[in-house]
């Protein structure tokens, strides 16, 4: 059973969006809110392209959208999307959902095992997030943008002296498949209505919950 191998493994890297909260579909949204201005078609392209490519900075997303929708491009612009986007999701993440059984695998395993947040969220909104949640307490280190995953990951394991040998990654996209493997850590990908193509492409194992 998939939940045995995350139960035995000594350090956890946990990625939020779509492993912790069902709010993958929340940016979705909110990505797509931001773009109908410029049409339906650039919307759903835009959207499309998100969810094709979890894991990764809203701020590497939106010059590419910009640039769809033809708008010049100006670090002004993009800061200005990336708050208007924030400010669209942040309070609906900390509503949605959470993946059935996480908060109980938290909430029981945090002192048995070593639990890292590594996410492609600002670091001051996941915090933010996480404080509201009142899960901040569960993780020893949260790690969100600027650094990207692998870098994250790599990070920690030097800081905390970790065996990746008997780490795991758990999370939806193939930056969170990218970021274990680039560090020779294991990794468990937790399969979404939206990541069904990379279900049937990675080898890897699955988990559906954490029940």
């Amino acid at each position: 059973m998939t939940l045995n191998l995350i139960t035995k493994a000594k350090t956890v890297f946990w990625d939020f969006d779509g492993v912790i909260k069902e709010s993958v579909e929340v940016k979705s949204d909110a990505f797509e809110q931001l773009f109908i201005p410029f049409g339906k078609d650039i919307a759903k392209k835009v959207r499309t392209h998100h969810e094709e490519n979890g894991g990764i900075s809203r701020f590497d997303k939106l010059p590419i959208y910009l640039d769809w929708a033809e708008q010049p491009l100006s670090k002004q612009l993009i800061t200005k999307y990336a708050e208007s986007f924030s400010q669209l999701v942040k309070q609906r993440v900390v509503d949605s959902p959470w993946v059935a059984g996480v908060l109980d695998y938290l909430q029981n395993n945090h002192k048995k095992q070593q639990f890292f947040l590594i996410t492609a969220t600002p670091q001051r909104e996941i915090d933010d997030i996480l404080f509201q949640l009142d899960i901040l307490k569960y993780f020893k280190q949260v790690v969100g943008s600027p650094t990207n995953k692998i870098k994250a990951i790599k990070i920690l394991l030097k800081r905390y002296n970790i065996d990746s040998q008997k780490a795991i990654m758990v999370g939806d996209s193939v930056s969170d498949y990218e970021a274990a493997k680039g560090n020779q850590v294991a990794f468990i990908l937790r399969c979404t209505s939206l990541n069904k193509e990379l279900q049937q492409k990675l080898n890897c194992k699955i988990v559906k919950n954490f029940l």
